[in-house]
């Protein structure tokens, strides 16, 4: 039994409250004091130290319902004092875990939304400007255009498939199509499709009187060796590229180099990548806080013609891929501009 259970507490009054009358019986048979005085001045202390017990095992439980009506009521954010050293501060605990839960839950059913908004906005535009040019007649719909209005339809029907997984997410499984490709031709698509995304978007915004693109920036492939292979999900590492390739060009100068590096790593299949660029960096004070949702960095404004500031929810998406595939992603050092490194494990190691 721990010695400041409610168990404890309630044995002790009852062990005080005999003491109590024991010692006033006594005095009362030395001082010759009646018995009705002595009932009386009993029954008054045990009632006192009764309500002094009582009103320290009520007050906590006063507090918690107030907690769990705000909870029901969509408030997460309060939570109980749980200093208590019994039974009560156990409830309060588990209470404040709760509260964390539904807190943490609630978050992500928003952050969701933006998540959502982020993935879709870039296959959309490259798409709605492919097909407007093809109306408006600035571009004949041959077998190159539809092929990358296909590859965008294509693109939005994976990341659909991607919000069906979500549930599966939020259970601690979400399926890995892992398979094993050339690093040299995947990332060579993946570049390729950045640029077209570009100049789509480039396409559109002059169509509309916006500037929120970047066309001047030169995108450079370092695979090595060239027939350098790699085991993962194809899908999941286009998330990552794409998001860390379109950062870097929106944080490059004008008329700057963002440059991916691929490597092998240290396992078998394993991959290392890194996209490089040269604009202003990530202050090392930042680096714990970058892959945060809606973080957007310490630099005030991005740089070059055209440049928006984002969301600040591609470096987090990519992170979550990362992470689901048990690798790693991370701010490295760099003598110019900002390096990110993703290392990938490939195959599981063998038992010896």
């Amino acid at each position: 039994m721990r010695p400041f259970s409610i168990k404890t507490k309630l044995g002790a009054l009852v062990v005080i409250s005999v003491l109590i009358t024991t010692g006033l019986s006594m005095i009362a048979v030395h001082t010759k004091t009646e018995l009705r005085f002595i009932t009386v001045f009993s029954m008054i202390a045990t009632l006192l130290i009764t309500q002094f017990v009582a009103h320290s095992l009520t007050a906590p439980l006063d507090e918690m319902n107030a907690v769990a009506r705000s909870i029901w009521h969509g408030d997460y954010t309060r939570r109980v004092r749980d200093d208590r050293r019994d039974e009560l501060g156990d409830l309060a605990q588990t209470i404040n875990l709760m509260a964390d839960e539904l807190e943490a839950q609630d978050r992500q059913r928003k952050e969701l939304v933006a998540n959502v908004s982020h993935e879709l906005r870039t296959p959309i535009a490259g798409l709605r400007a492919v097909l407007e040019n093809v109306v408006d007649g600035v571009s004949e719909a041959d077998p190159e255009t539809m092929r990358t209005a296909l590859k965008q339809t294509e693109r939005l029907g994976r990341l659909v498939e991607t919000l069906l997984d979500l549930s599966r997410l939020d259970n601690g499984v979400v399926p890995l199509r892992r398979r094993r490709f050339e690093v040299w031709p995947y990332l060579s698509g993946v570049l390729k499709e950045a640029n077209m995304v570009a100049s789509a978007r480039a396409d559109l915004a002059s169509g509309s009187g916006g500037g929120h693109t970047r066309t001047d920036v030169h995108l450079h492939l370092d695979v090595s060796p060239p027939e350098l292979t790699a085991h993962a999900d194809p899908e999941r590492i286009h998330q990552v590229m794409a998001n860390l390739i379109d950062n870097a060009v929106k944080h490059s100068p004008p008329h700057g180099r963002v440059t991916v590096r691929a490597r092998r790593g240290d396992h078998p299949e394993s991959l290392a990548l890194e996209v490089l660029d040269e604009g202003p960096g990530i202050p090392k004070s930042e680096w714990h806080r970058v892959f945060e949702r809606f973080n957007r960095g310490g630099v005030p404004a991005p740089h070059g013609p055209g440049s928006d500031g984002g969301t600040g929810l591609g470096l987090a998406i990519a992170r979550w891929a990362v992470d689901l595939h048990g690798g790693r992603i991370g701010v490295a050092e760099s003598q110019r501009g900002c390096r990110i490194q993703v290392i990938l494990p490939g195959l599981p190691s063998l038992p010896s």
